[in-house]
Order: C-alpha cells, then sequence, then structure tokens
C-alpha cells in the first residue's frame, strides 16, 4: 500500500507515468521534462495550480526526484497474500464524481467543452483544451451567479415601483378622465339650456316684430281698400250724373258730388330680417370666439401645475342664466366695460377688442406715459352716480379686482406689488390660492371660502356699497363695502404672470338714460 501511494507522488500529471527526468516549475509542481515544455508551447500556466510560468522560463532538474523515481523504478513489487477473487466492490456511493473512461476524481473543469474531466483526461482528450480546478470554477461561477442575481433583484424591484407607479397613474387619469367627462356634460347642458332660451327669446322677438308688421300691413290694406271703394262709388255716381238727360238734375247732382280725399303716401310695413338677425348674429358669434378660442400663440407658458391647454372664458356669462333670480336681477344694470390700453403694464397685453388681459414674461416695448408701473390695468370707463354692475372671468387664482378713484398712484409703493386697496382711493378683492381677501386703505380682511374663476361686481353709488360675488358654481356674496364715494370710480385689476382675465359682454347690455357722457365707450 505504501508504495502504491509512492508511486502515486512520483506521478507525472500530465502523463501520468513515473516521471522521467523530472523537472521542477517556480510554483513547485514537478514534470516529466519532456512533457512540460511541450506543456508550454502553447500554455504559460502551471498545469496543477493554473499559476502563470515566466515566459521562457529554466526548467531546472529536480536532483532528489529523480534518484527517488530511479530507487521505486528498481525495486520488485511487494508480494502479498492471495487476496484471492475480487469482492464485489458494491455501488459507488457517488457514481458522477469519477471520470467514465479513466475512473479517476473529477477534479478540473474544461472551459472549451464545458464539462469536468479527470487529470488523465488532461493528457488525451483535452490537453490543448482551457482547463481549471473545479474548485475555481465553482468559485467563479457562484461570483457571476451572485452578480446576475443581485441584478435581477434590482431589475424585479425596479418593476415593481414601476408597476406601482403606473397603476397609481391609471388611476389617477381615470379618476380625472371621469371628473373632466362630468365637467364637460355639466358645461355643455348648461349650455344646450341657454340656447334653447335663446333660441325660444329669438323666436318670441320674430314673432312678435312679424306681428307688429303684419298689423301695419292690415292697417294700409284696410285704408286701400276704403279709397278704392269710395273712388268706385264716386265713379258710379259720376257716371249717372253724366247720363241724365235733365240738365236742371245734373247741375243740381253735380254740385253735391265730391270726389275722394287724395290717396296720400303709402306707409310700408316695418320689417327688417337683418335687423332682427343683428342681435343674435353678435350673441353668436362672441361665443363661437370663446369657445373657438385656443389663446394667443405667443402667450404666457403654462404653469408648472397645470398639465392642460389655457382655459377660455365661461360662455354662459353671455347668456341668461336659468337658474339663479339674483343673477339675472343684477344683469339689469349690466355694463360692457374695456379696459384702457393707455393704462397698461408693459408685461400685459391687450386682445379680443381691449376685453382681455394677459401677463407675459416678455415686455412690450413702448408703453403709455400714464401706464402702470405695477402689474395692473383700469377699464376706459368711470362711474360717479347711479348702479353698475360687470362680470369678468379669471384663467386661475392671484389675481386682484377693484375699483379706484382716477387719482390711483401708478408707481410702487411701499413692499407690495400693487396698490388696489392699500391707501384710502381704492377697494379691492385678492383671489388667493385658497382663499379670499378684501383691502382698503390698508386693511384687509380675510374672507370665507374660494371664489370661482368667474366673479361679478356690483358697485351702487346711490347707497354706497360695493360687493363682489363668485358666480361659480352658485352665486354668492364674498364681500361688501361701505362708503361716501366723492369721485368717480374706475374698474382697475392686477394679474400675476401668466393670468389671464377677460370683461364678460352681454349683447343687450345699455347704459340707463343720462349716463351716456358719464361713461363713454360703453355699447
Amino acid at each position: 500500500m505504501a508504495q502504491q501511494l509512492l508511486q502515486e507522488k512520483l506521478t507525472c500529471a500530465i502523463c501520468l507515468e513515473l516521471y522521467q527526468d523530472p523537472v521542477t516549475l517556480s510554483c513547485g509542481h514537478n514534470f516529466c521534462a519532456d512533457c512540460i515544455r511541450d506543456w508550454l508551447r502553447s500554455r504559460v500556466e502551471c498545469p496543477e495550480c493554473r499559476e502563470l510560468c515566466p515566459a521562457r522560463a529554466e526548467l531546472r532538474r529536480n536532483v532528489a526526484l529523480s534518484d527517488v523515481v530511479a530507487v521505486v523504478r528498481a525495486e520488485p513489487p511487494a508480494a502479498g497474500p492471495d487476496p484471492g477473487p475480487d469482492p464485489d466492490p458494491g455501488p459507488d456511493p457517488d457514481p458522477g464524481a469519477r471520470c467514465p473512461l479513466h475512473g479517476r476524481p473529477l477534479e478540473l473543469f474544461c472551459r472549451t467543452e464545458g464539462r469536468c474531466v479527470c487529470s488523465a483526461c488532461t493528457v488525451g482528450d483535452c490537453r490543448l483544451h482551457e482547463r481549471v480546478l473545479l474548485d475555481a470554477e465553482r468559485r467563479e461561477r457562484e461570483a457571476q451567479l451572485r452578480a446576475t442575481l443581485e441584478v435581477t433583484r434590482q431589475q424585479a424591484t425596479q418593476a415593481e415601483s414601476q408597476l406601482q407607479g403606473l397603476q397609481q397613474r391609471s388611476s389617477q387619469i381615470q379618476s380625472s378622465a371621469c371628473n373632466l367627462a362630468s365637467m364637460v356634460s355639466g358645461k355643455f347642458s348648461r349650455l344646450l339650456q341657454a340656447l334653447e332660451m335663446r333660441h325660444i327669446k329669438a323666436l318670441q322677438a320674430i314673432e312678435v316684430a312679424k306681428t307688429q308688421a303684419l298689423a301695419q300691413a292690415q292697417e294700409e290694406e284696410q285704408r286701400l281698400r276704403g279709397h278704392l271703394e269710395a273712388t268706385a262709388a264716386f265713379d258710379r255716381w259720376t257716371q249717372d250724373l253724366l247720363e241724365q238727360s235733365d240738365d236742371r238734375t245734373f247741375v243740381q247732382g253735380s254740385q253735391l258730388l265730391a270726389p275722394p280725399g287724395p290717396l296720400g303716401p303709402l306707409t310700408p310695413p316695418q320689417w327688417d330680417a337683418d335687423q332682427q338677425l343683428d342681435g343674435l348674429k353678435e350673441f353668436l358669434n362672441q361665443l363661437c370666439g370663446l369657445l373657438l378660442d385656443n389663446g394667443d400663440p405667443h402667450g404666457a407658458p403654462a404653469e408648472a401645475a397645470d398639465l392642460g391647454p389655457p382655459e377660455t372664458p365661461d360662455a354662459l356669462a353671455l347668456v341668461p342664466s336659468p337658474v339663479c333670480p339674483l343673477r339675472r336681477k343684477l344683469w339689469q344694470n349690466y355694463r360692457n366695460l374695456t379696459f384702457d390700453p393707455g393704462s397698461a403694464n408693459r408685461h400685459l397685453y391687450l386682445s379680443r377688442q381691449d376685453q382681455r388681459v394677459e401677463h407675459r414674461r416678455e415686455p412690450r416695448g413702448l408703453v403709455e406715459p400714464g401706464s402702470f408701473e405695477l402689474w395692473q390695468v383700469q377699464c376706459a370707463q368711470s362711474f360717479q352716480s347711479g348702479r353698475h354692475y360687470w362680470e369678468v372671468h379669471t384663467s386661475n387664482h392671484l389675481v386682484t379686482l377693484g375699483v379706484a378713484y382716477p387719482d390711483l398712484a401708478r408707481h410702487k409703493l411701499g413692499p407690495y406689488t400693487d396698490n388696489i386697496g392699500r391707501g384710502p382711493s381704492s377697494w379691492g378683492l385678492c383671489v388667493q390660492e385658497d382663499s379670499a381677501q378684501a383691502w382698503h386703505n390698508g386693511e384687509v380682511q380675510r374672507l370665507r371660502g374660494v371664489p370661482g374663476k368667474l366673479l361679478g361686481v356690483d358697485l351702487d353709488l346711490t347707497s354706497g356699497c360695493l360687493t363682489f360675488y363668485s358666480l361659480e358654481p352658485e352665486t354668492q356674496c364674498l364681500h361688501t363695502f361701505h362708503a361716501i364715494f366723492t369721485q368717480p370710480l374706475h374698474p382697475v385689476f392686477w394679474l400675476l404672470e401668466g393670468r389671464t382675465l377677460t370683461l364678460c359682454h352681454r349683447p343687450e347690455a345699455r347704459l340707463p338714460p343720462g349716463l351716456q357722457e358719464e361713461a363713454s365707450g360703453l355699447s
């Protein structure tokens, strides 16, 4: 047994025979001189430990090992007792752990063929292949698998996070779509109701005009028929008189016969189809303009929190509301206002016949000498007596609307960006993100509730009341100022960057008698 073990230790790992002229590498392993030289012609590592060998490494003969090999070769094999017939070795406890060709342990891995091999395979089939120790191959592959596993786990975590985000986004889209559909349905429902009311009103106006014109025509027709009858009677009487043979009778009859009076000019019925359609055309044109308006292509950039297109003013501000008696009552004093271009700050751009103002980041080149240095603009109209009402539509919060005396300062005073309500000559309502504030003479009063985008202003100079209303979703009073107004009042507005404000017009709005000179330019 000892001799067999000694022979295994003296066996070359390349040729699997006893060493022939053994040499030693720098790593300490020994091989036959011819075997290792042949090996190093195509490789640079040790066949056993895979340590790199220096190029053209000097191979020194192992004298001691050569002497031991010579002794083993000269010693006869030891005789032992006859073991008799080979006993049944029984089943191999690990049949896959040995080479099926050579019966040796599978200690190496052939990377070229991708399989486990024994040391004997390295001399034959896998002699020129890339081989590594089996445990080294395992360590390398374990590291690769662990790295791959970590990457897949990170990908799974990322996929789960993306899935949750996608589900949340889908839920938000569904909720937003439902809210948008509900809002659009409500808008169109109210718009259809308003259009139906306008339709009925237009038909009624046509019917009234037709009745008046036909009555006038019937009156003229009766006058003409009466004249024709009188003319026919005169013709008959004259003919009978001319046929009278008695001179006395003729003379007496001619004195009694009087012709009908002159017919006079004919008065045609007052009917003008274009006049009947003028109000309706104006209403429909303004309504279509509001619905189809996509905003100025050079408008201000959209806000970060705002991902949709710019909002158009509420078209229902132009048509009668079927639900709010208070608002219909306020419309009795409705005034169509326009902005004064000469007062607009250089960052404020007017459009739609001076009915719309927009705050942009880029300033205008030329400004009027009397324009506001603040982000403000006032209306061209002013009021000194009577009662007046107007409505405005804002694109978003952070706007201020109010009224002011003509001496309102055009330049900045104090730390504020507006001066509406900051002094004794102006009164204002500041609409913020989550509330509203009433300002006058530098004093503020915080109001409850959040106003809508459609707002109304009622100025009653007779009773000294200035009232602000929120008109969406229903008409509600926000605040009322009580004061004695001693000078004409101009409507005035302040806008934050990116905001848009529109003066709503009503086609049937008219000035009361006596205010034509006082409030110039109203339609």
